[in-house]
């Protein structure tokens, strides 16, 4: 474990070294990004965004900036170019202007699958009409889309910021910012690049009837961040029935029947989206635990077992292979998959207290000791891993040890503490 976890630390240095300045990656971006203007038929501003510049020289934004433009102009460097609608893919809301005559730099593509949870990233817009506008931030969520993953960011949006770019600390573009939740708390979103990128293929030139799939997906993200469990179970089944070839409406309608207390459903619906995507990663596996939850553990395992064929540096799903290995009394197994897990994050402490516990039923309480004081090296006021360690040291007929993790508790929580001394300190 400590080999991996010097491993991960100069890795991340050598990273870091690497990576941009968020001076430089406006430098770099800012030259490619520009200010995307909806105007009616008698040039009245009907609204505005931001687009950035795609090395086919066409600008790309969202549709919602541009729909039921009589005129679109973009501005970049004080000057104004007229536009007009080239690609368009309303189902996803992104979509391509030509803009004759403009000189600019194009930005660098990239790709939202390389992104992980934790990534800087960088966005640049123009919110509220102010121009070429920084803000930074972390990836807080990735969620699996067909093609790429729909980003959720802490990197701050606004109106005006709908269509600009999200990049990377190195500068290339990841997505384009389309959605934020007004009422919460650093809840920005960004469609995947991918999905510009596949943009010429999927052109159709009328809007789509009814809600889109982005509309459908950030009205389910919503009622999630919100966690108003009824509201998207009931969005979800209507999802489903409007776009049934949807899978991310399928994996909507799983988690909330997760929630809902309907595990089974929740299989169902899981079932159908793989069906519809079967290299959607995360569906794997949630499905690996809705199993979990209704006692299936070897279909458990080989739903994890998919995530992780899909994605091998999936660190949740190596925790969840090991907990349904646990399940099936495979212990060597579960101590190699929460190895994997931690070999993706030394600093996982649950991973770690699982990792324990895997030791302990398979009759290594030396290891299971040292796996709980890793844990506790992360978060030492976690009680419930002061008090199993105890146990392993009462296992170990370490008596003293015992007492100290006695005391401790008392400090921590003293109904925990009176139940650990009448099981493991009286006897």
């Amino acid at each position: 474990m400590l080999r991996y976890a010097i491993s991960a630390a100069v890795l991340l240095a050598s990273i870091s070294i690497h990576a941009k300045t968020p001076g430089e990656v406006y430098e770099q971006a800012a030259k490619s990004t520009v200010v995307v203007q909806n105007l009616d038929g008698k040039g009245k501003s009907q609204g505005m965004g931001s687009g950035v510049i795609l090395p086919d020289r066409d600008v790309v934004t969202n549709c919602h900036v541009v729909k039921g433009a009589s005129q679109i102009k973009v501005r970049i460097d004080n000057k104004e170019y007229p536009a007009t609608l080239r690609y368009s893919d309303w189902d996803r809301d992104v979509c391509s202007l030509g803009v004759p005559g403009i000189s600019a730099p194009a930005v660098v593509m990239g790709s939202s699958k390389s992104l992980k949870v934790g990534a800087k990233v960088y966005a640049i817009g123009a919110p509220q009409g102010l121009e070429l506008t920084l803000s930074d931030g972390i990836v807080s969520s990735l969620r699996e889309v067909a093609g790429g993953r729909y980003i959720q960011t802490t990197a701050a949006i606004s109106p005006g910021s709908s269509g600009g770019g999200l990049f990377d600390e190195n500068g290339t573009l990841v997505g384009l910012t389309t959605f934020y939740l007004a009422e919460g708390q650093n809840l920005n979103f960004a469609v995947p690049v991918e999905w510009v990128k596949e943009l010429p293929k999927r052109s159709v030139k009328t809007a789509t009837a009814g809600q889109t799939a982005t509309q459908w997906l950030n009205k389910s993200i919503e009622l999630e961040s919100s966690r108003n469990w009824p509201a998207l179970l009931e969005h979800s089944h209507r999802w489903t029935k409007a776009q049934p070839s949807s899978s991310m409406a399928w994996y909507s309608l799983g988690v909330a029947c997760g929630q809902a207390g309907q595990p089974a459903k929740a299989i169902e619906a899981y079932q159908q989206a793989l069906r519809i995507n079967p290299e959607h990663a995360d569906a794997w596996y949630n499905l690996g635990n809705a199993y979990d939850e209704v006692g299936q553990p070897a279909k458990a395992i080989e739903a994890f077992q998919q995530a992780l064929r899909i994605d091998p540096e999936y660190a949740k799903a190596w925790n969840g292979l090991g907990f349904a290995y646990g399940n099936a009394s495979q212990f060597a197994k579960a101590i190699e998959a929460f190895q994997q897990a931690l070999r993706i994050n030394p600093e996982d402490a649950l991973a770690w207290k699982k990792l324990g516990i895997a030791y302990r039923r398979a009759d290594q309480p030396a290891k299971a000791i040292e796996a709980y004081q890793q844990a506790l090296r992360i978060n030492p006021e976690d009680a419930e891993a002061w008090y199993i360690l105890g146990i392993a040291y009462a296992m170990s007929g370490q008596r003293g040890k015992v007492l100290e993790v006695y005391k401790r508790l008392k400090s921590l929580d003293p109904s925990l503490a009176e139940e650990f001394f009448k099981k493991v300190v009286m006897p």
